[in-house]
């Protein structure tokens, strides 16, 4: 087998000058910012912009120079606007946008390649190439370490809500029709009555009973032990799954997880696994939960960048701004390889990259993740 290699990308942080756009030869590289620099969202805008300042020392190019505009948040005026002018300073290729939805606009100029946080879709689309952590690789990553741990009865679970085709149609992509899936509803009030029925709870309670009772009028010492041991469970019998892999977030994931629990799942025997959580500590205060396992980027990479970020700054950034800075060193890396770039075929590599996020790949236009396997533990983030 041939040896990986490995490109880093983390050095390849950029200076952002924006005093000479109009100046520069063609052996300089531009490079546009769309981010809602204004509005309800400017804070995550400028959180974008701020990581790209990161660059400082890195590799202190001065041919290098980025071109921020106001976009906007789900705003088609000020996202071609802002395209146009990004384009009238001479740059053709664009971080941005930041929402799906506006993909249909940035199609529009085919003459610009454009790198995207999102995280909707791992293949180029046109123009287009998301860098955002897919669903598709994170189920590929949790299903991988599933197969290693030999659980063979996956059940995936995802609610009823606006994004329920577009999960479904994830896994038919994957091929994981197969495996068993349960749709429930989010609101708390109904959803521990559908886990109840998922886990037999009702079935399952009674068997403990019923065994129960075949012991309460003997007195013999075995009978004894027996009704003590019988004292100390809740249900009695297994369910029909081995491991469980929860796609929702926050509030909604805690009460899918407090339900799995009230419902006598057994944690030693199921395994809890879930999407991304950006390591939100919040999961530490579920005190029933003992151990969830989740794909995710390189939490030491991840900490050594909100760190700096943080001193730089004096706050903390958005999560999804880390994504851009790789971007800025994708595209340097793809700029110093081609000597220019002209579309998406440029961004097309032998070689897997690796970035602050972790290790990924673009071969047959498409982005895939290797993502680390992280546990919730005694109040901390494991690499399992």
């Amino acid at each position: 087998m041939k040896k990986k290699i490995f490109i880093i990308l983390s050095y390849l942080i950029l200076f952002i000058n924006s005093n000479t756009f109009s100046s520069e030869k063609n052996e300089n590289l531009k490079i546009g910012l769309l981010a809602p620099l204004s509005g309800e969202y400017s804070e995550l805008g400028y959180s974008l912009l701020y990581s790209l300042q990161l660059a400082l020392n890195e590799i202190n190019d001065d041919n290098v120079y980025i071109i921020p505009r106001d976009a906007g948040f789900n705003n088609k005026e000020k996202l071609n606007n802002a395209i146009q002018e990004i384009k009238s300073e001479g740059a053709n290729v664009i971080i941005g946008p930041i929402s799906h939805e506006d993909f249909i606009e940035a199609k529009k100029y085919n003459d610009i390649t454009f790198i995207s946080p999102s995280n909707v879709s791992p293949e180029f689309i046109n123009n287009i190439i998301s860098v955002g952590i897919s669903l598709e690789s994170q189920l590929i990553t949790l299903n991988n370490f599933l197969k290693k741990q030999k659980k063979n009865k996956t059940v995936i679970m995802f609610p009823i809500n606006q994004y329920t085709n577009f999960v479904e149609k994830k896994l038919r992509k994957l091929n994981y029709e197969n495996l068993r899936t349960f749709k429930y509803n989010p609101n708390p009030e109904i959803l521990t009555g559908e886990i109840e029925k998922l886990t037999n709870y009702s079935q399952r309670k009674k068997n403990l009973e019923l065994r129960k009772k075949m012991f309460e009028d003997k007195e013999d010492e075995q009978s004894v032990r027996q009704l003590e041991k019988l004292e100390q469970l809740y249900t009695l019998g297994e369910v029909n799954f081995d491991s469980v892999i929860i796609i929702d977030f926050g509030n909604n994931l805690k009460s899918v997880l407090t339900s799995l629990v009230y419902t006598d799942v057994d944690q030693k025997k199921v395994l809890f696994t879930t999407v991304n959580q950006w390591f939100d500590e919040s999961i530490f205060y579920e005190n029933s939960i003992q151990n969830l396992y989740y794909p995710s980027i390189n939490y030491d990479e991840f900490k050594k960048y909100n760190d700096n970020y943080f001193k730089k700054f004096s706050k903390y950034p958005n999560e999804i701004s880390i994504l851009t800075y790789d971007a800025l060193g994708l595209i340097y890396y793809a700029w110093k390889k081609n000597g220019e770039i002209r579309s998406v075929n440029d961004f097309i590599f032998k070689n897997k990259i690796k970035g602050k996020i972790g290790t990924f790949s673009f071969a047959d236009k498409k982005v895939v993740q290797e993502l680390n396997i992280y546990k919730t533990e005694k109040n901390k983030f494991t690499k399992f």
